[in-house]
């Protein structure tokens, strides 16, 4: 995607347009998106002055597109709508979401080329909801990095878990873990690693 560029002014007027402006401008377009680390720093190459994240929950019915990253810096209107949706939402707790994770689903995102937006099964858990999850399941870790807003269990309609998975390990910068048996990938921004059949 070209980015246009802004140009031209009026007497009196700044050359800049807000960040604000921007992402209304630039929000109905595709972007290509890339992680922040230095492991990931191939991604960083052409990745442009935009960076978009796209998802969807089924639990509250919410959805978010937004660009939170913009000609090198991250937008923090549109990074607390992220963490607002990313939120617990059994309790209705938002806390805040590393950028280095939305990053990574941003990258994996692109480098699967499409536009269904994910579906968000899991983002922040508050550690009353962690516990009652590892009631539930043996596969949910007693410090596990949802409760600090570092990860995030996301599926696609029109990807594989395979392919979700292979995309969120190419960019070399967090944890991934693949859930065939419930259909979603874990990705997050804790050290290099992955896991799962």
């Amino acid at each position: 995607m070209n980015i246009p560029h802004i140009s031209g002014k009026k007497s009196g007027q700044s050359s800049h347009m807000t960040r604000r402006h921007l992402l209304g401008a630039f929000a109905a377009s595709a972007v290509t998106a890339a992680p922040t680390f230095s492991k990931a720093a191939s991604f960083l190459r052409g990745a442009g002055d935009v960076r978009r994240i796209a998802m969807y929950s089924g639990r509250t019915g919410e959805t978010i597109n937004s660009i939170y990253w913009l000609e090198g810096e991250y937008i923090r209107e549109a990074l607390n709508e992220v963490n607002y949706f990313m939120r617990d939402w059994r309790i209705d707790t938002a806390t805040t979401i590393d950028t280095r994770t939305i990053d990574i689903m941003a990258a994996s995102h692109s480098l699967l080329d499409i536009s269904e937006p994910y579906l968000l099964l899991s983002g922040y858990r508050s550690p009353q909801t962690n516990a009652l999850l590892r009631s539930r399941s043996r596969g949910v870790a007693r410090n596990s990095l949802h409760m600090r807003g570092q990860a995030a269990d996301l599926r696609l309609k029109s990807r594989s878990v395979n392919q979700m998975f292979r995309a969120a390990m190419a960019c070399n910068a967090g944890g991934v873990g693949k859930y065939s048996g419930s259909n979603f990938v874990h990705m997050d921004c804790g050290v290099v690693r992955n896991w799962g059949s």
